[in-house]
Order: C-alpha cells, then structure tokens, then sequence
C-alpha cells in the first residue's frame, strides 16, 4: 500500500505523482521486497513505485505475463 506522502515519484521515469492534501489522485504499483538470506542484499528491504506508463512499459516485455484476476468489489 503507498503510504501517505507529500510528494512521490515514478522511480523509472522520475515523474511527480499527482497529489492532493496527501491523497494519491493516480494510481500507481507499489513495490516492496523483504530480502532473506542467500541473495545479494541480505535482510535489506527495497521500495518503489512505478506510474502506469512505466509499468505497462516494464510488464510488455515479461516472456511470461503478468497473472491478471478482476475484482468483483472495491472496499
């Protein structure tokens, strides 16, 4: 979940975000990786964001695509 922020940004492309008294007025994917043992970056935790331009950028050239499932509610 993107948590509550003045500013944020595309971590690809570097673009601002739109934000309105601290809500996220675009959605935007949220990464978040919690590295264990046996990977290069031992107990470190990685965060970041991309746009939706970046991220349909990132994901068309996956060799295998994104699992895609549609939500019947909204909470």
């Amino acid at each position: 979940m993107l948590k509550k922020a003045v500013e944020l940004f595309c971590n690809s492309c570097g673009k601002k975000l739109k934000m309105e008294n601290g809500i996220l007025k675009e959605d935007a994917f949220e990464a978040v990786k919690e590295w264990g043992y046996f990977s290069d970056w031992d107990t470190q935790v990685h965060r970041f964001n991309l746009c939706e331009e970046c991220y349909k950028k990132i994901t068309a050239g996956f060799e295998i695509p994104v699992e895609i499932t549609t939500k019947t509610e909204v909470l």
